[in-house]
């Protein structure tokens, strides 16, 4: 086999494996099934207010963003868990700064949600 076909091969799986984690996390973390119930409904909104290609733009990079962020909030908590199951100040610390990151990215989010579709219900 080439180093060419060995590449795509490992890309390939790479890219399994990658799904298999979305499908995972959407299957088993509330957190997650919330932002992607979300980002159901803000898509019907941006269908039904037809909003323009760069609001669509910005819409998908904040779902993006908020789901990417959950995910990693999830693989944060998960090790730190594996890590040192017990409560410790320091894996505290470690998961509320996950977790703020999340905060942040999901206040963008609301913040570029206000910016596209307050005008349309103004």
């Amino acid at each position: 086999m080439s180093k060419i076909s060995k590449f795509v091969i490992g890309r390939l799986r790479g890219c399994g494996y990658a799904f298999k984690g979305a499908v995972l996390l959407l299957k088993t973390e509330p957190s997650v099934q919330v932002q992607f119930s979300i980002a159901v409904f803000m898509t019907f909104l941006g269908f039904y207010f037809e909003i323009t290609p760069i609001e669509w733009i910005l819409q998908v990079f904040a779902v993006g963003l908020v789901m990417s962020m959950e995910g990693l909030n999830t693989a944060i908590e998960a090790i730190a868990d594996f890590i040192h199951p017990d409560f410790h100040n320091k894996i505290g610390l470690i998961k509320d700064i996950a977790a703020g990151a999340v905060f942040i990215a999901a206040i963008t989010a609301v913040i570029i949600g206000a910016i596209i579709y307050v005008p349309y219900l103004i």
